[in-house]
Formats: C-alpha cells, sequence, structure tokens
C-alpha cells in the first residue's frame, strides 16, 4: 500500500468522535470540543464540509435521520476504512512524538 498523506487534524478528531458511536452534527462539535480539551471548536460549515469529504473519501457515511423539534437531524457512522485510517494516522502520530520527545531530553537521539 503506498503512503497516505498526513490527515488534517479536523478529520482526525471527527473520526475519533465517531469511532465512539453514530453522532449527530451538534453530538460531533461537543465531542470535538471534549476531544481536544476546548482548543477545537468546530463551527457548522467547516464541519459539513469536513463531514462530506470524508463520505466522499469513504471513512464515514451517513447512518440514519430523524426530525427533532421540526428540524432534520442525521448521524453519522465510521466505516471500517475509516478505522483503519484512524488507526493508521494514530500511530504515526505516536511514533512522531515518541521521536520528538525522545529528542527534547537532555541528550536526545538524533534519529
Amino acid at each position: 500500500m503506498g503512503k497516505k498523506r498526513a490527515m488534517h487534524e479536523v478529520s482526525f478528531l471527527i473520526l475519533t468522535a465517531l469511532a465512539g458511536g453514530s453522532q449527530h452534527g451538534y453530538g460531533i462539535i461537543s465531542d470535538v470540543e471534549q476531544i481536544s480539551t476546548g482548543r477545537v471548536r468546530l463551527k457548522a460549515g467547516t464541519l459539513y464540509a469536513a463531514l462530506d469529504r470524508l463520505a466522499d473519501e469513504g471513512l464515514i457515511h451517513p447512518d440514519r435521520e430523524e426530525v427533532v423539534e421540526g428540524r432534520l437531524r442525521r448521524y453519522y457512522s465510521i466505516t471500517h476504512d475509516g478505522r483503519e485510517r484512524l488507526g493508521h494516522e494514530a500511530e504515526r502520530l505516536r511514533a512522531n512524538a515518541r521521536v520528538a520527545l525522545r529528542r527534547l531530553r537532555p541528550g536526545g537521539a538524533t534519529s
């Protein structure tokens, strides 16, 4: 398999949120804010553009819809490919962090 480019942080956080189960837009926004300890606060436009892109890439899919107080609520789920991609990205980030932390130590390795 060829090398994949690094995943955007927003995509990583959305996939992480959906790895915990199907969610609707507002739930994803809230979960991403919690996962990032308040550092990332998605606007609706950013969220839905990212959801469309992730769906086009086959990493998520619309799960179901319901109407709540007259408003359509669409739920999204992570796909098998999405779980695989999230796992690979998490491992890539862990490896990079390990190297960075090692180099930050006094006398840290250069590789």
